[in-house]
């Protein structure tokens, strides 16, 4: 059966790879993306484009509305949109601090607070949360979305013990370095060194980490909730 699908921050990189696997599969999928234009990929797999600033509560509400009059309630929610402003400690700015949190872990709050309304009414849905292995580990430079990255997972958990007896389940996958825009900016050698500190000593490709958001949003996964899911070559394993 088709479901509505949200996807947030589905433009590029991991969150288009999700879009598009919820998409093929043959779910109803909505993606926000925050500027530029939407990718001809997803247009042309007839997924929704909505214009969204997840730090903006209105244009939350304004995205909700739009989704459920062009394909229904949100089912499905993968919140996926981040951003980073990478600064070591002592040079760091609260409004460095500050706006990565707004976006990571308040704009994730926002759009799971809009689709869970749906989901209790429905008494059923599947909420995935896109952190990362830096909230695990953590890493130099980027205290910020360590932080906010590390958040979701306490979020996800007592969200899955209040919204659980509802059939609703909250899970999170923790993406290691994987093969995007953002990480082919580096040069060959930061990309050696990390890759060395990967028993897998490769990178991950967009569509490794959305086929385990798939497979969490499936009838298969109806009994995992509260669960975090590294998908990262054994680069975080033990935390």
């Amino acid at each position: 059966m088709s479901r509505s699908v949200l996807v947030t921050g589905g433009n590029r990189g991991i969150g288009l790879a999700i879009a598009r696997a919820f998409a093929e599969a043959g779910d109803k999928v909505a993606f926000t993306y925050r500027s530029g234009e939407p990718p001809a990929a997803l247009l042309d797999l007839g997924c929704l484009p909505v214009k969204c600033d997840i730090t903006d509560s209105e244009q939350v509400e304004q995205a909700y509305k739009e989704i459920e009059e062009k394909q229904g309630a949100v089912e499905v929610l993968v919140a996926n949109a981040g951003v980073t402003r990478d600064q070591l400690l002592l040079r760091m700015s609260e409004e460095d601090f500050t706006s990565v949190l707004d976006t990571n872990l308040t704009g994730t709050f926002r759009v799971v607070k809009r689709a869970s309304k749906g989901m209790l009414r429905a008494r059923k849905g599947r909420i995935v949360l896109i952190s990362s292995v830096v909230g695990l580990l953590g890493a130099a430079g980027q205290a910020n979305y360590a932080a906010s990255k590390a958040g979701l997972v306490g979020f996800a958990r007592s969200i899955a013990r209040e919204l659980g007896s509802r059939s609703i389940t909250c899970n999170v996958v923790a993406p290691g370095f994987v093969d995007t825009d953002m990480t082919r900016v580096l040069t060959d050698e930061q990309r050696e060194a990390i890759t060395k500190q990967v028993p897998l000593a490769r990178y991950a490709q967009p569509e490794e980490i959305a086929a385990s958001v798939r497979f969490l949003a499936s009838d298969e996964a109806a009994y995992i909730t509260g669960a975090v899911i590294p998908v990262d070559g054994g680069l975080g394993m033990g935390h």
